[in-house]
């Protein structure tokens, strides 16, 4: 009887000892969705899966160490695959990077035939570490890494021969030039340039025996071969973006002549700490996985440009800050949504870093950097700082946004004369347009050109500039410019006015009229005047009714697109523009409709395929950071605001441990998912909006449900 009374005590123990990095499936999103039901067509082509990569890095970090199934494949890695040909240092989980490929061999090696299959069955990740064996050669490969360094430990078969096989001629970009040398007994240097030069110095465990260039046709490879032993073979490769010099510094002072061991027990440590900001109590053993999951995925990117010693390569030039960290562009476009905001919320300095490294890039334009088609620094940047980081450049930041919102350039925002002018951006008259049309996505720019002059609007406020203020809030109202009320939709008009015609509301384009969206996964996009999109319909009977019909009007398996998948509906969850929908129901105080469709996509959509699948792209973690967020019961429904909608979490409780703030406790009072009210800090809020300033001056909010 004593034992029965203990045993729930030492479960509960059990339980509080676990490591989140235990949690983490860094295969998430690397298998694509297979069923017809779930992918809303059948398609003749592999459907987009998270473009994720199940290799060892740290969070943005500059080096990313994963395996390449395939170059050109967004990450370099489909599950499906049976053959490794690479392991490379960078990844994005995009179409880009993949530099430095190199594949322990031995034996004859044919450059044009040196892929290794490979099963998952001998195969594992974890945060901060890769292991697999490769069949055709009998090599085991370890892989760990620190911020600028990647550490590969191989174990070859006894009595092989050892060698390592350098492929630099590929990456996921085009290369122009690329060089390997043999710097000492023990050392390789060299570098790779395609969109930029990628350095490394790799410092080898073992005496290098020979250096050889092999070349088949078009294709060249080194091959370095090692002196014998049977301890594993260890390389460990700095990488730098300014020199090889750099990337030796970078090797030597994070990884110097620490144990592979002691590396990888330092990435994993790393993990844990950061996933430990957000720690969750309740949910099943599975919502615990896809959420840590998703914590891990959503801070990879972007990655660390600058070296141990402060310096980065910008403009041509060579410069030096050691106090703080040089960045990657972000994927503003996908992730200012929802993703670059919890990077604030998880690591503050790094995101100001990343907006100071934007200023930097804005220098000799003058223009801040775009992505894609919109202009979304607006939204982060101004997010950014009305939620408190402070560590960066502001009235540089904001005078490069408004020369973005101010002065064509093909800098800056595509069309924006025509937008200035008329109040939106047309569409092209084109006889039968189809999927692929190339156009000016004219709804889509309209419709987020007004959301981004609402985000530098109140950058503008705070920074007093009261005129440009008012005048940006003015043309926030464009996207009015192209509601069709015939038809309750946003839609493309010629240049002359008109609408476009034929019109088919559920038709998706890539870039003719809007972009990698249909008219239903575009008309309900304006966060920032949410009152005044309802006031085009005849009353908010009428905008629920058409909300309705958003969730419900079924996808109509003739229309493919590669990148559109997974739906209810005709809402879209495989692809970003439509992602803040379902919190519209909150606004006709139909909050557990909103809850009904986030829980389903939720259910549906992550862990897919025995849990390695993702309902599209993960797009640099934005995927991630909509689970992450809709699992804790806040969502960033207008990013620029610095506020939320709360929703009914997935957990009992989630404590909220961020740098600089106080602990704060989300926790849901009873099992139902229909929220009733909003408690914060003891005071029951008006609405369903919740200041970021309060979340974080509060000790506890809680979330009630019906019958608590």
């Amino acid at each position: 009887m004593r034992f029965l009374l203990l045993f729930p005590v030492l479960l509960a123990g059990l339980r509080a000892e676990e490591k989140l990095v235990d949690l983490v499936n860094p295969f998430l999103g690397t298998a694509a969705i297979t069923e017809v039901k779930e992918i809303g067509f059948d398609p003749s082509f592999r459907v987009w899966a998270g473009l994720t990569y199940p290799g060892a890095t740290l969070p943005n970090a500059m080096v990313q160490l994963s395996p390449i199934t395939q170059f050109g494949s967004g990450a370099g890695y489909e599950y499906e695959d049976r053959t490794i040909r690479a392991f490379a240092h960078t990844n994005k989980g995009h179409w880009d990077l993949c530099h430095l490929p190199m594949l322990p061999v031995t034996g004859e090696v044919d450059p044009k035939d040196f892929a290794s299959g490979f099963s998952h069955e001998k195969e594992h990740a974890e945060p901060g570490f890769y292991q697999v064996f490769l069949d055709r050669y009998g090599i085991d490969v370890e892989l760990t890494v620190t911020p600028r360094c990647g550490l590969h430990r191989y174990q070859f078969p006894q009595g092989a021969d050892r060698k390592v096989l350098f492929d630099l001629g590929v990456s996921n970009e085009g290369i122009s030039e690329w060089n390997l040398e043999q710097a000492g007994d023990q050392e390789i240097t060299g570098f790779q340039n395609g969109r930029e030069r990628v350095f490394f110095g790799a410092r080898s465990s073992a005496k290098i025996s020979s250096v050889e260039r092999m070349q088949a046709g078009d294709r060249e490879v080194v091959v370095v071969s090692f002196a014998g032993g049977e301890e594993p073979l260890e390389l460990r490769v700095g990488v730098s973006f300014v020199s090889v010099e750099n990337a030796r510094e970078n090797r030597e002072r994070e990884a110097g002549e620490r144990a592979f061991a002691e590396v990888r027990a330092a990435a994993s440590m790393t993990w844990e700490s950061m996933l430990g900001r957000l720690r969750v109590k309740g949910g099943s053993d599975e919502q615990r996985r896809l959420f840590y999951s998703s914590v891990y995925r959503s801070v990879q990117w972007p990655g660390l440009r600058s070296d141990v010693n402060g310096e980065y390569r910008i403009h041509g030039e060579v410069r030096r800050h050691p106090e703080r960290g040089h960045y990657a562009t972000p994927a503003l476009w996908d992730t200012y949504r929802n993703k670059l905001v919890l990077l604030g919320w998880l690591s503050p300095q790094v995101a100001g870093d990343v907006i100071q490294s934007l200023v930097e890039r804005g220098e000799r334009s003058g223009h801040m950097a775009t992505y894609f088609h919109g202009d979304h620094a607006a939204a982060f940047v101004a997010g950014s700082y009305l939620r408190g980081i402070r560590n960066f450049d502001v009235q540089g930041a904001f005078q490069e946004l408004w020369k973005n919102a101010m002065e064509e350039s093909p800098h800056a925002r595509p069309h924006l004369k025509e937008y200035r002018e008329k109040g939106y951006i047309s569409t092209p008259q084109i006889n039968r347009p189809v999927v692929e049309t190339k156009a000016k996505a004219g709804v889509t720019k309209t419709l987020e050109y007004a959301y981004d002059d609402y985000a530098l609007a109140l950058l503008a406020g705070e920074l007093g500039e009261t005129e440009k203020r008012d005048a940006l809030m003015e043309r926030s109202k464009n996207y009015r410019n192209l509601f069709d009320p015939s038809t309750g939709l946003m839609r493309g008009r010629w240049s002359n006015g008109e609408w476009v015609m034929p019109f088919d509301a559920t038709q998706p384009y890539y870039e003719y009229q809007y972009r990698e969206a249909n008219a239903w996964n575009s008309s309900f996009f304006a966060p920032h005047d949410t009152a005044g999109l309802m006031g085009l319909y005849e009353s908010p009977e009428a905008f629920e009714a058409q909300l309705d019909q958003l969730f419900e009007i079924p996808w109509n398996p003739q229309h493919i697109a590669m990148n559109i998948n997974s739906f209810i509906g005709q809402y879209c969850h495989g692809n970003q523009p439509s992602h803040g929908f379902p919190y519209l129901y909150h606004f006709v105080g139909k909050p557990e409709k909103s809850q009904a469709v986030i829980d389903e996509a939720m259910e549906r959509f992550y862990g897919m395929k025995g849990g390695n699948t993702l309902a599209g792209m993960d797009d640099a973690g934005e995927m991630s950071a909509w689970y992450v967020y809709n699992a804790i019961g806040i969502y960033t429904y207008s990013p620029a605001d610095p506020e939320y909608v709360v929703t009914v979490p997935i957990f009992d409780e989630v404590r909220i441990s961020l740098p600089g703030k106080q602990e704060v406790v989300v926790r849901r009072d009873g099992n139902s998912r229909k929220m009733t009210s909003i408690e914060c800090g003891g005071e029951k809020l008006d609405g369903f909006q919740l200041p970021h300033a309060r979340l974080f001056s509060s000790e506890e909010v809680v979330i009630r449900t019906e019958g608590s």
